[in-house]
């Protein structure tokens, strides 16, 4: 099934991009990022920010904002039966030079697992001017992940 992602969330000046891979089939479903209840990307944000977690997805935009992240995914589309990046495959990648260019304030990418850095890999060359981080994904199939244990890896973000 042919999957497409979203536009991108944007800051006035963002500081770093987040890439994911593709969204899955819920938060296609609610035309939200990481909209899976166990996926825990937004708890993980909320907590590094301090910030009581909320379910309001105006609230979690409006931190990510707050905190100068962008949030985009490397696939424009793909073929993916369900929602486990092991099924992507026919990728159309997103212009994601043409934002970088557009928004020379980002200074950090930060790819959400390693399924968004081989896509990115596969389909861009990584700049010089920009550093590259790859964190454990926030995906409930990233079982082998306590939340505790993500919070300690995605704490980069905030340097």
């Amino acid at each position: 099934m042919l999957k497409q992602s979203f536009a991108p969330i944007l800051p006035l000046k963002p500081r770093i991009l987040i890439l994911g891979s593709l969204p899955g089939d819920l938060s296609i479903a609610k035309n939200q990022y990481y909209a899976h209840p166990q996926n825990r990307f937004w708890k993980i944000l909320f907590a590094l920010f301090g910030k009581e977690f909320s379910t309001d997805y105006a609230q979690r935009i409006a931190l990510i904002k707050e905190n100068q992240i962008a949030l985009w995914d490397v696939c424009a589309s793909a073929i993916r039966p369900g929602s486990m990046d092991t099924a992507i495959s026919e990728v159309i990648p997103n212009p994601i030079p043409l934002l970088l260019t557009q928004h020379p304030t980002i200074t950090k990418i930060i790819f959400n697992g390693q399924k968004a850095q081989k896509l990115f890999d596969k389909y861009f060359q990584k700049q010089d001017n920009l550093s590259y981080i790859t964190l454990p994904s926030s995906s409930p199939a990233n079982a082998q992940f306590s939340i505790d244990k993500l919070l300690q890896h995605w704490e980069i973000i905030k340097i």
